[in-house]
């Protein structure tokens, strides 16, 4: 596993607080900070260019661990799931105010620990998959045969909740893995060129697998990766990614958590101001 921290120069060691500068201050005086929990090196800078666009008070802290997709492909995604609560853990315990992790495959094992890690714990796609959940015939592309389930089954929570607020029962036109409106496409040979380092082919490859797909009114693209494929696509269908709206979610829920924070710190002032006047 390691920490990355492209503001304070690279990779750096396994401290957690290694991108605080030391003449910072106290941690709240440093803005807030969304850790990252990416399952490739090649995600960060990703969200980097994202946050310095759309988010310039946020400060990101990346912990990259390329062998939990390795072994969620392998045994499946419940199989990392104490190495993901211990990730997450270091990183709540460095000082970050929500955690996001960018992986498909084990999103949904990140998601489940959110209730022992005391701050939110996000999964980049569940936005995503709440957009794609608003129209009919939804086409998943995935790279990684892996994420396709968990990416079907996140959409079937997407349009469950979607029925539900509309007054009708969850399940009574979709079934409860979302496969009555969910396609499935694999590029064919577009992960063997991701790992051989060939960035440019493996967006083209998923490109052509887009560019395939016939009878969808939406098109998926369930690994973050493959982002930037949707300018390469022709397709007249919208594309959808994971980055940019998953990193917003996140960043509203660093908000909220300082908002909050600050309301109990104004309600504790208050308070001890009160009992100091009583005393007197």
């Amino acid at each position: 596993m390691t920490d990355l921290s492209p503001r304070a120069g690279g990779p750096q060691g396994a401290a957690p607080q290694a991108d605080r500068p030391a003449e910072a201050g106290p941690p709240e005086a440093a803005g807030p900070v969304l850790a990252l929990l990416h399952t490739s090196p090649v995600h960060v800078p990703v969200f980097e260019a994202l946050c310095d666009r759309h988010h310039p008070g946020l400060r990101l802290r990346h912990t990259v661990d390329e062998e939990l997709l390795a072994r969620a492909r392998s045994h499946g995604p419940d199989a990392v799931a104490g190495a993901v609560r211990a990730a997450l853990a270091g990183a709540v315990a460095g000082g970050a105010d929500a955690v996001l992790c960018t992986c498909s495959t084990i999103g949904a094992v990140a998601e489940r620990c959110a209730a022992d890690m005391g701050v939110p714990v996000l999964r980049v796609d569940r936005p995503m998959a709440a957009a794609a959940a608003a129209h009919r015939r939804i086409a998943v592309v995935a790279a990684v045969e892996s994420t396709l389930g968990p990416t079907v089954a996140l959409i079937g929570e997407e349009l469950a909740r979607e029925e539900r607020e509309a007054g009708g029962r969850p399940g009574e036109h979709t079934a409860s893995d979302g496969s009555a409106r969910v396609r499935t496409h694999l590029a064919e040979g577009a992960w063997e060129r991701f790992e051989a380092g060939d960035h440019d082919g493996y967006l083209d490859a998923v490109a052509a697998a887009v560019d395939a797909v016939r009878d969808a009114d939406v098109i998926v693209l369930a690994q973050v990766s493959m982002a930037a494929a949707a300018a390469r696509a022709t397709t007249i269908v919208p594309v959808l990614s994971s980055p940019r709206p998953g990193l917003a979610a996140a960043a509203r829920a660093v908000e909220a958590v300082k908002a909050r924070d600050a309301v109990l710190k104004g309600q504790a002032a208050g308070g001890a101001a009160a009992q100091e006047s009583a005393a007197r």
